[in-house]
């Protein structure tokens, strides 16, 4: 019988609140095959917890362990120049106290602990963001285009403040055989295809810069499929989120209630995305095939990140496990349908 290249998993930045073993007996009571665990949930009040006590963890919950989702901390890493107040709630009180070089510093370090962790686990992928390295201005994406006048070139700039800020980072993912995959979404290093082909081109063609596939931030001109079809190469890990726009209201509003925002996210099963379509589309880019290769697995995970305004986020992330091991875990075609015509 025809098998799945896929399992579902879910992703543990959401569920920072419970522990690790709390997590993962979550996940496991809803269906998850894997799960990929936030740099939080690994942590102890001596840094990390060791590597045997998370594969421990995992082998007593009966799940596959799927990367480490280290977002906060990178971003926080490329954005601390910024002095931005936005990153404070991804640091320790005492951290956030301190000079945005001095943030810069911790964040780079703690980086550097997690990718030493996770070769230690054995695992290759690791999502995150980059941060605001071209500054606020530009992250907007807004036309107003004033990025460059008497004395300043806010691109070029972010260029090289991007090559210079994370050379020590990628030169460590690369000696640790490690993908860095920069989740393309709004306010990070790359908001869309073109961006991370530029941060490509900056650091010369550097292997460890992956992308970490994630359609329900594409809701602003530029499609899943137009994105992911551009990076496709460059697709090593896979998050599964959906959302919905509401006709009328402005996607750029100032507004910080997310229900009342423009764009919201929602539960998988309800929202204008065709996941179906996106899986699909992962298999003809060769996620699965690239992932399973490097990580010598059988098959490869699809993330839930299921969030909404109105749903409880327990309810809807088991929601989400059951959609994608129930609808996207599909039994691969071994051929084309017209091959078995006439037969």
């Amino acid at each position: 019988m025809a098998k799945s290249c896929y399992h579902a998993s879910i992703e543990g930045a959401q569920h920072g609140a419970k522990s690790l073993a709390e997590f993962l007996a979550y996940a496991r009571r809803h269906g998850a095959a894997g799960a990929q665990p936030s740099n939080y949930l690994l942590q102890s009040s001596k840094g990390f917890q060791s590597a045997r006590q998370i594969k421990e963890a995992f082998a007593r919950a009966k799940l596959k362990l799927d990367g480490v989702s280290a977002h906060c901390p990178f971003w926080v890493h490329t954005t601390a120049w910024t002095g931005s107040p936005s990153i404070r709630p991804f640091l320790p009180e005492s951290v956030a106290k301190e000079s945005p070089a001095k943030i810069e510093q911790w964040a780079e370090d703690y980086c550097l602990r997690v990718m030493d962790l996770c070769a230690e686990l054995g695992i290759k992928v690791l999502p995150m963001f980059w941060g605001v390295a071209f500054g606020w201005e530009v992250a907007t994406g807004y036309p107003w285009g004033f990025w460059k006048g008497p004395g300043f070139d806010l691109i070029q700039e972010g260029k090289e403040r991007f090559v210079r800020k994370t050379a020590k980072l990628r030169q460590h993912a690369r000696e640790l055989g490690i993908y860095l995959c920069h989740e393309i979404h709004p306010g990070t290093g790359a908001v869309c295809a073109a961006d991370f082909q530029t941060l490509v081109e900056i650091c010369d063609d550097d292997a460890c810069l992956g992308v970490n596939a994630d359609p329900s931030h594409c809701w602003e001109g530029e499609s899943w499929e137009q994105r992911f079809r551009a990076v496709g190469h460059r697709v090593y890990a896979a998050h599964v989120k959906n959302f919905v726009i509401r006709p009328g209201v402005a996607l750029r509003t100032m507004e910080s209630s997310w229900p009342a925002r423009g764009m919201q996210f929602t539960d998988l099963p309800s929202g204008q995305l065709n996941l179906l379509r996106y899986a699909e589309l992962l298999v003809n880019i060769g996620y699965p095939r690239r992932y399973c290769e490097l990580m010598g697995t059988p098959t490869a995970p699809l993330v839930v990140e299921a969030e909404s305004a109105y749903r409880d986020l327990d309810a809807c992330s088991a929601n989400g496990i059951e959609y994608v091991r129930d609808h996207l875990c599909f039994p691969l075609a071994a051929g084309s349908f017209e091959e078995g015509m006439g037969a």
